[in-house]
């Protein structure tokens, strides 16, 4: 058993953030059979706060994968088996593992044959079959005895499992074993490829009950369509009453249909945070609609300046801008609420939080110190931000101490909201639609664009005074661009 310990190492789903309790499965890079080496990524997981990948920590032979994509597990728990011990000492390795696997808590017969001394004996040959990459081996009708954990499961209501049959007995054939109407646990992982697998998980179809039709024996993106197609209606009786006759056949009258997606990830977490934000801060929202024209001329300037040769220049950057000005000058808006000690935390830096909708929900990272940054240094950071998010790496770390959050909801063609305050934080400024509208400039009223802004704030700490201080001056810097270079 000693050498068995040493030989099989499980590497455990770990906390990839601060306090997180369990992690969902997106996808395995490996499989069964598969070499893996120390620092190899080998699946990609996705908290309540990002997607990550895992790499892990030792070589070896994958021996088990303990969960199926899509599976969400607790922290802490194995999630993949590696064979450490390579090629030396392997057959030595089994027949231990063979040995204390064949003992169970309620049988002579198998702590017997667990007493009874095992000669290692020579692998059998293994079929070799087509390989679906990433999957390992299909089975083959050649076996070899069970381990422990597969002994283990042969118990049922506290007897016995029989004993192991001697290496030389035939093993009975697949096909002899009776047919279940439902997935069996432990069984072979089904053959699919990543993409079909993908598929599978957005129209919720179980893998392990579809009858694959491929080449080698794997699922193919027919098959999964097959199985998620509707089954036909059966005509209805034309003497029959339509609800009784369509009672009779299991069919819904109305014809409405649901889909159901489980709350888990990002979203879950989103929910919770805002709930929770919602229903602590009390929330107040100010407006102002103003001319951005000025701003708007300067955006496209900047577009030709060499300053910004190669970095995204959009109306956004100068409203980031126009904000940490506006914090400068009215400092006490970048606070937090302790209310465990009762304490008001002025901050004298500002992690400037970019709100992102990504298709796994929504994730607020921030530019650290963003205080600091040159404009150009800032558009570089904002760009940054918001291609990783769209792709889905964005980091935990990346979205943790914020203080004051940004929301576009202009580029949804939204002209305005009432955002909801990133836990945590004291302040939220949503952007709006830039459009041209009628507007008087000059005496005149003239074709100007024009956008409206939306602060929201914890009226525990932020009063009407402050607030409607710090979303005018927004207003008046993008209203008069100098005031960037006058305020600062």
């Amino acid at each position: 058993m000693a050498v068995q310990a040493q030989r099989f190492r499980e590497f455990r789903m770990p906390d990839v953030g601060e306090g997180l309790t369990e992690a969902e499965i997106l996808k395995w890079y490996v499989g069964v059979g598969d070499a893996v080496t120390d620092g190899q990524v080998i699946c990609e997981v996705e908290t309540a706060k990002a997607a990550v990948e895992l790499p892990i920590p030792f070589d070896g032979v994958v021996s088990e994968i303990r969960f199926d994509e899509g599976t969400t597990v607790d922290v802490g728990t194995p999630i993949i088996v590696v064979d450490a011990g390579g090629a030396d000492g392997a057959d030595g390795a089994d027949g231990a593992g063979d040995a204390g696997g064949a003992v169970t808590d309620g049988g002579e017969a198998a702590s017997a044959a667990a007493e009874a001394p095992v000669e290692a004996a020579p692998e059998p040959a293994v079929e070799r079959k087509a390989v679906l990459v990433g999957y390992g081996v299909a089975p083959s009708s050649t076996t070899r005895r069970p381990r422990k954990q597969q002994a283990g499961a042969q118990q049922l209501n506290g007897q016995a499992a029989p004993a192991p049959a001697p290496a030389s007995a035939p093993a009975p054939s697949p096909a002899a074993a009776p047919s279940a109407a439902g997935p069996v646990p432990g069984a072979q992982r089904p053959l699919a490829k990543p993409p079909v697998r993908k598929l599978a998980k957005e129209l919720g179809v179980d893998l392990a009950m579809v009858e694959p039709t491929g080449a080698h024996g794997e699922v193919t993106r027919e098959d999964i369509r097959a199985a998620a197609a509707p089954p036909a209606r059966l005509p209805l009786p034309e003497t029959a009453d339509t609800g009784e006759a369509a009672a009779a056949f299991g069919i819904a009258s109305s014809g409405a249909r649901e889909t159901r997606v489980p709350i888990k990830g990002v979203r879950k977490a989103t929910a919770q945070a805002m709930v929770a934000s919602a229903f602590t801060a009390p929330h107040v929202t100010e407006f102002v609609t103003f001319d951005i024209t000025k701003t708007m001329k300067l955006v496209q300037e900047l577009k030709a300046d060499p300053a910004f040769a190669g970095l995204k220049v959009s109306p956004l950057l100068l409203v980031a801008k126009a904000l940490l000005v506006a914090i400068r000058r009215n400092p006490e808006i970048n606070s937090a609420w302790d209310e465990a000690n009762q304490e008001i935390v002025r901050k004298s830096y500002v992690n400037l939080g970019i709100a992102a909708a990504t298709p796994r929900g929504l994730v607020v990272p921030n530019i650290k110190d963003a205080h600091d940054k040159t404009l150009p240094e800032l558009a570089s950071a904002l760009g940054e931000l918001v291609s990783t998010a769209r792709e889905g790496k964005t980091s935990p770390a990346a979205m943790q101490g914020g203080t004051v959050t940004i929301t576009n909801v202009g580029v949804f063609g939204v002209d305005t909201g009432t955002p909801i305050l990133n836990p945590g934080e004291s302040a939220i400024l949503a952007f709006g639609a830039v459009k041209l509208q009628p507007w008087v400039h000059k005496g005149k009223v003239k074709a100007r664009h024009v956008t409206t802004l939306a602060l929201s704030f914890d009226h525990r700490l932020v009063d009407g005074e402050l607030g409607s201080k710090v979303l005018g001056d927004i207003a008046a810097v993008l209203e008069q661009p100098k005031r960037l270079i006058t305020w600062s």
